[in-house]
């Protein structure tokens, strides 16, 4: 079982994924803005972050993906960014062409099936 932070300001979306991913076994730890979410993974050193890009700015969870990956405790663990930014801007993110930009393990477009997200989580957890 994995502590997963997941931080998102759509709380039905945060409910729904909750419920989903506490039935496969993971505990959830949730926020529903990028400063809840930091405070949250200083106090709970979770083992994966599920991060929604826009939140109250467009860009608020690439915000807290950089303060993650700057942070020495929490640096090296996995974090997957779930986003509509594609749906609403046209802009696709390319998991090897971004690296450089944004160091994160997976960008997940929403709407997302229940057994993909599964599926994501484990693998970046099995890293």
């Amino acid at each position: 079982m994995a502590k997963i932070l997941l931080v998102d300001d759509d709380p039905d979306f945060v409910d729904a994924t909750k419920l989903i991913l506490e039935k496969s076994g993971h505990q959830i730890v949730c926020a529903h803005t990028g400063e809840e979410g930091w405070k949250k993974a200083q106090a709970e050193n979770p083992d994966l972050f599920l991060l929604d890009v826009m939140m109250e700015t467009p860009d608020e969870g690439f915000q807290l993906a950089y303060k993650i990956r700057n942070d020495k405790k929490l640096k090296a663990k996995p974090i997957l960014l779930l986003t509509a930014v594609g749906k609403v801007t046209g802009f696709q993110f390319d998991k090897k062409r971004d690296e450089d930009f944004l160091p994160v393990e997976e960008y997940i477009e929403k709407p997302v099936k229940p057994e993909v997200l599964i599926e994501k989580i484990n693998k970046a957890l099995s890293k």
